[in-house]
């Protein structure tokens, strides 16, 4: 009997954190789509690029938000069983408060272990392949982005006007204008010229003009009867390199474990020039694996509510004070990283804080139960 009361207590926790995860997911991935609106209108990328890149993006977003999902879930499911006197259940087929506790401990390490999956594995690929989609996508929705007798800013640093532009792809009175640094610039004005789509992208097939390179020096002007003005590596807002997040977890643990003594170096890079901060890294990895352990302390607090009867008066102060405190620990959680470069007892502490917590918690009950948890 206990087993089926437990299963259905955890059936109700799963069911809830799935809904409110997947409600909450949802409404910042659409948030994070609308904002990711540029790849397409300044980046000149397809609908199905845009689509497939945001889509990508739903395993970074459900990762983070775990934490609150599941913090959410129990908090509700809890209060909701002692709300509708269903926690009397449990004390009426002999099972004791530490045992219901116990079992919140028990069910938080599956979401630990979820979290970890996600964080190490699911996340960097997904991220890492949503970004080489992109790189490695042609500008197809680039034509559409030309408009006839109007400064076109098609890309970064690049702008084009045309007086006539025709369906199948040929342009009159064409200027296009390329910021190449920060005082130097290159002009090309053609007659007449052709938009072409090759397999790498598009180029500009120009005719009958000239082109004129603009720097601090002065300027320099190049006439030509026929050139050809490649577009396929113009999309200077599609980042080159990888970002720490998009890199696997164990080419990050490999660097930092060969380079672990260097972890607080501010300047210490791993290997090459251009590489991450072994800083960065260590950040990284403990946000990965560390992280994730405080999803056991909410859920024990989450558990607290059971301690207070529905007939006692500070029971909806107790409530609240639950809530708020477990909404400072996730707060905490997003940013105990920060600490790791202060000295080594700090980091240690840092590193041991969630076990602590758990610890410091089991004591705190012995000392409610004066040393009698079976009581409880």
């Amino acid at each position: 009997m206990n087993k089926l009361i437990f299963r259905k207590l955890y059936f109700d926790i799963f069911i809830f954190f799935i809904l409110s995860s997947l409600a909450i997911t949802s409404i910042v991935w659409i948030i994070q789509g609308i904002n990711l609106l540029d790849i397409v209108t300044e980046q000149g990328h397809s609908f199905k690029v845009y689509f497939i890149y945001s889509f990508l993006s739903i395993p970074k977003i459900f990762s983070k938000l775990i934490i609150i999902s599941l913090f959410l879930s129990l908090f509700t499911v809890i209060n909701r069983y002692e709300e509708n006197n269903e926690i009397l259940v449990f004390w009426t087929n002999g099972i004791k408060k530490i045992s219901f506790i116990n079992f919140i401990f028990r069910i938080s390490f599956i979401f630990v272990i979820i979290q970890i999956v996600f964080n190490i594995y699911i996340v960097p690929n997904t991220e890492n392949l949503a970004q080489k989609y992109l790189k490695n996508s042609s500008i197809d929705f680039f034509p559409k982005l030309i408009q006839e007798k109007k400064f076109s800013k098609v890309m970064k640093n690049l702008n084009i006007f045309v007086e006539e532009y025709n369906e199948n792809g040929t342009l009159k009175g064409i200027y296009i204008k390329e910021k190449l640094g920060k005082d130097e610039n290159k002009i090309i004005i053609a007659s007449l010229g052709k938009l072409n789509k090759t397999k790498y992208g598009y180029n500009f097939q120009l005719f009958n003009g000239k082109i004129i390179n603009i720097d601090k020096k002065g300027n320099f002007n190049l006439k030509f009867k026929e050139t050809t003005y490649e577009l396929s590596d113009l999309n200077f807002k599609t980042r080159k390199n990888d970002k720490l997040g998009e890199t696997k977890s164990y080419l990050l643990i490999n660097c930092l474990k060969k380079f672990i003594n260097e972890r607080k170096d501010e300047k210490f890079r791993c290997d090459k020039e251009d590489s991450f901060l072994i800083k960065d890294i260590y950040e990284e990895i403990f946000k990965r694996i560390v992280n994730p352990v405080y999803i056991i302390i909410l859920s024990l607090l989450s558990s607290l509510l059971i301690l207070k009867s529905k007939v006692n008066k500070f029971r909806n102060s107790f409530k609240y004070f639950i809530f708020i405190i477990g909404f400072l620990i996730i707060i905490f959680s997003e940013l105990s990283y920060k600490f790791l470069s202060y000295n080594l007892e700090i980091e240690i502490l840092f590193l041991l804080l969630p076990i602590i917590f758990v610890f410091l918690f089991y004591l705190n009950i012995l000392f409610i139960t004066k040393f009698k948890p079976r009581y409880l």
